[in-house]
């Protein structure tokens, strides 16, 4: 058993960046906004906390720094997709393209250099000393927070707030959210900026935790498999997170069978994540058609609402 415990370990790590982000995406698409930017917020994110660590000596306020960058370039695209009614699949796709090229800029004077401030392990007393399991329970605030706090607060939020109901309704049907006074514009602003700071949270997660240094292309898709995370999940949050830890495990089978010496091409095993990613999408739905209703989008999903439509 002690043998596959490096292997949980690395799942929760790799698996608490997908989400964060996936979540911060079931926020925004739950309010009918498609954010196809979340691989270019967390590649800024990613940076930004780097260079604000390092420039403050705390990965607080590299994190803080993070999640501003985050939530900035997504009031950018709300500004275009909500206000103006631009194309949600354009912007969001031009939105990653700006983040990977910027954050390329801005990464290059601390590419490969150790990060000055990064976040340690938070220990549960008592938790942690359980024979074999213990390490288990001795994980970077982000995992607590990818797969605790986030998740808990998002469902309550979602589902058993009226501030949670007004935004499904804005989702699912804008005109009659409009037609009893709820402001569709704002709620749809709000939620695509919240998604915005938790994807700039993941990349954080990233570069002050799981992997402290920088590297042009580090991010490698993560952003475009939290997105495909949400689909899966049925755009709720506590599976999001599930999905995320199932699909860190199969992200960490590629690294923990090259260090075991698996009979098995390591360029085979670096494509899992990305063919687990296609497989998971596809089989639920052949094998359990009845759950297509239940796990359904939005209606009004990647649908600009305009007011004189009514």
């Amino acid at each position: 058993m002690s043998v596959w415990i490096p292997l949980f370990l690395h799942a929760l790590a790799y698996g608490s960046i997908l989400a964060l982000a996936a979540q911060g995406e079931v926020i925004a698409e739950r309010s009918g906004v498609i954010n196809l930017g979340v691989e270019g917020l967390m590649a800024l994110g990613a940076v930004v906390a780097i260079l604000a660590a390092d420039a403050s000596m705390s990965p607080w306020i590299g994190a803080l720094a993070a999640m501003g960058v985050g939530g900035f370039g997504s009031f950018v695209l709300g500004l275009a997709t909500v206000n103006g009614a631009a194309n949600q699949t354009l912007c969001g796709v031009a939105l990653t393209f700006l983040g990977l090229g910027l954050s390329a800029v801005l990464g290059h004077a601390v590419a490969g250099l150790p990060v000055a401030a990064v976040f340690g392990n938070w220990s549960i007393p008592g938790l942690v000393s359980i024979p074999v399991i213990g390490p288990l329970f001795s994980q970077s605030p982000f995992v607590y927070l990818a797969f605790g706090l986030v998740p808990l607060l998002c469902h309550v939020v979602l589902f058993r707030t009226r501030l949670g109901l007004s935004l499904r309704a804005v989702g699912e049907n804008p005109a009659a959210a409009d037609a009893v006074g709820i402001p569709v514009r704002r709620f749809r602003l709000g939620a695509l900026v919240a998604g915005g700071i938790l994807a700039g949270l993941a990349g954080a997660d990233m570069t002050l935790s799981v992997m402290p240094v920088w590297s042009e292309g580090m991010i490698a898709g993560r952003g475009w498999i939290a997105v495909a995370l949400v689909i899966f999940c049925g755009y709720r949050p506590v599976l999001a997170a599930a999905s995320a830890l199932l699909f860190g495990l199969v992200m960490s089978l590629s690294f923990f069978g090259q260090a075991q010496g698996w009979p098995v091409a390591p360029a085979v095993l670096n494509m899992t994540p990305y063919l687990g990613t296609i497989l998971f999408m596809i089989l639920p739905a052949l094998l359990f058609p009845g759950m297509r209703r239940l796990l359904a989008a939005p209606a009004a999903l990647g649908t600009p609402y305009f007011r004189e439509e009514r």
